[in-house]
């Protein structure tokens, strides 16, 4: 995943390293000497009688001696600053939204810049520790949907919604699978009753994966089969229930309304935002519209898989202020992750 994104986070990674090998060399260039003369530390402490060269104030070609020793060195913004400009343009060619951008350069230069090493410490770990924070301060915490469920009262109601064509009902079917295969009961609940099919596509993912799906006909009020699908999940106790809706554009306003009227009924305790990766920064942009317009508790992305830029997955939490919950990574059921930031960030850096 995200073939072009590694590619200019490792060219950046070398980049810094190669520049951070060479910084001490240089700063050592640029100390100035120590008046012109060429006199030992030695030789300058001869017309000073014996008992009193103990307590001479330390000259300043004594002090270089003693930085030498040290091998200590600080990092500058000059030693830095090139790469960083050319990794901005890396990442918005990546599709990482600009805010973004410019929260992960402002990181990286925060912790390196006017920081100390030592000759002999790992450049590598120093530059790799920069950028994983970096990359960590945008992705934040993640969600653990297993510990979720298990600390909320039964059932757990988690509505998704999002615009049309995204893969929305595949992906309710595939993190059905998920949450079976951890040990969870699940009812599906058919609310798309706007698009054509919708009922009979859910019922199918419902059959192959042994779910019950509780329907209505096609037309119905979805906020209906949604409050029938709780219920359903209440007398069975069943553990989480998983919402469909009709797919939509935020500038819908009879469709935003009627995902209003069902939030306001159904009271779900999770609203997922569903959208494809491949979308890029318009992906951020509806997503950003649809979070001040209905309001969104976590963000799936499908179609990873065939993205090969990773700007979409890197930015759209941090732009709404809201984790990743799940990306899709394949057509199968079984080819779903639960979002896991720290996973990301070391395959993103090679080390995974």
């Amino acid at each position: 995943m995200f073939k072009a994104l590694k590619e200019k986070l490792f060219s950046a990674r070398k980049k810094l390293e190669h520049s951070l090998e060479e910084a001490p060399s240089e700063q050592a260039q640029t100390i100035p000497d120590s008046g012109g003369t060429d006199e030992s530390p030695a030789q300058k402490t001869t017309d000073i009688p014996a008992d009193q060269q103990k307590k001479a104030t330390p000259r300043f070609t004594d002090k270089i001696v003693s930085f030498v020793r040290d091998r200590e060195f600080i990092i500058s913004e000059k030693d830095v600053s090139d790469i960083l400009d050319e990794l901005e343009m890396g990442l918005l060619e990546s599709d990482v939204a600009f805010s973004v951008t410019e929260a992960i350069l402002s990181r990286i230069k925060s912790d390196l810049t006017g920081s100390k090493r030592k000759i002999g410490t790992s450049v590598d770990s120093i530059v790799r520790d920069a950028l994983s924070d970096a990359l960590l301060s945008v992705l934040g915490e993640g969600v653990d949907i297993c510990a979720f469920i298990r600390d909320h009262e039964r059932p757990v109601k988690i509505l998704f919604t999002g615009v049309n064509g995204t893969g929305k009902t595949t992906s309710i079917a595939k993190v059905a699978r998920f949450l079976q295969k951890n040990g969870f009961s699940v009812v599906l609940g058919a609310g798309d009753t706007f698009r054509a099919g919708a009922i009979e596509q859910i019922d199918v993912h419902g059959e192959r994966l042994g779910v019950k799906v509780i329907q209505h006909q096609e037309g119905s009020d979805p906020t209906a089969v949604l409050f029938d699908t709780v219920e359903y999940a209440r007398a069975h106790k069943i553990d989480v229930v998983l919402g469909d809706t009709a797919g939509r554009f935020h500038n819908r306003a009879n469709l935003m309304n009627q995902l209003a009227k069902i939030r306001r009924v159904i009271n779900p305790d999770l609203i997922v935002y569903v959208d494809e990766a491949v979308a890029g920064n318009d992906a951020v942009i509806r997503a950003e519209e649809f979070a001040k317009s209905v309001g969104m508790d976590a963000i799936m992305l499908t179609k990873v898989d065939m993205d090969p830029k990773g700007g979409a997955a890197i930015s759209v939490a941090y732009a709404v202020g809201k984790p990743l919950l799940f990306i899709g990574t394949g057509q199968g059921y079984d080819d779903v992750m639960a979002f896991n930031p720290r996973l990301v960030v070391a395959e993103l850096l090679g080390d995974a």
